[in-house]
């Protein structure tokens, strides 16, 4: 196990090496990797891009955000291919089928909100989940690319604002407080839902 994580570790520093040169290109090619396959602490390395590049970090952001909406198809169509028992097999029969009643009520929410989310969120398992679900391909390319732009635009804001320690500090409280945030978070799109429902009454009613 220990040379397990020793390969991971240097795996991860070779492949550092070899795209940083690339720029935004890069992280790019490590978001498509770490959403694909093998995971890469995306926050640390745009963080990084932001505080050395702070006039550009929209497209260290940008291609983050796409690179993880393109590897993010690799697992998704594992699940569409036929994952719902191997899905059953790691995820209880209540989870599932409350994630499956998401899904049905509001897809793109259901996997936006997991994709802004920070480690330890089970990411790969809302995306696999949304393959074995059935969710429309466009709609889950935008939800991962707007959750992803969420998030990284956070990180780099606040790196660049009180620098690369940030990172490990909003994580660690994240972690600890996640259920808090979650619920927030839910608030907040709730209340956006409901103005923009109202706001698309308001417009039906003035053109009668």
């Amino acid at each position: 196990m220990k040379r397990l994580a020793a390969l991971s570790v240097k795996y991860r520093v070779l492949l550092f090496g070899l795209l940083k040169p690339l720029g935004f290109w890069g992280v790019g090619a490590m978001a498509l990797i770490d959403s694909s396959s093998i995971p890469v602490p995306m926050d640390l390395i745009v963080a990084g891009y932001a505080w050395s590049d702070a006039h550009r970090f929209y497209l260290y952001v940008l291609m983050a955000s796409i690179g993880s909406a393109i590897g993010g198809l690799v697992p998704y169509w594992i699940g569409r291919a036929g994952g719902e028992i191997f899905l059953m097999k790691h995820v209880d029969r209540v989870r599932f089928e409350k994630m499956r009643d998401k899904f049905e009520r509001q897809e793109f929410l259901a996997l936006m909100i997991p994709s802004m989310m920070p480690p330890p969120t089970p990411w790969k398992l809302f995306v696999f989940a949304a393959g074995v679900f059935e969710m429309r391909v466009v709609s889950f390319m935008l939800a991962v690319f707007a959750g992803r732009a969420v998030r990284f635009t956070v990180v780099s804001l606040l790196t660049i604002r009180y620098g690369p320690q940030i990172v490990h500090e909003v994580g660690e409280m994240m972690h600890q407080h996640m259920r808090v945030m979650l619920a927030g978070l839910g608030v907040v799109l709730l209340a956006l839902a409901v103005l923009a429902v109202r706001k698309g009454f308001g417009k039906r009613a003035a053109t009668v």
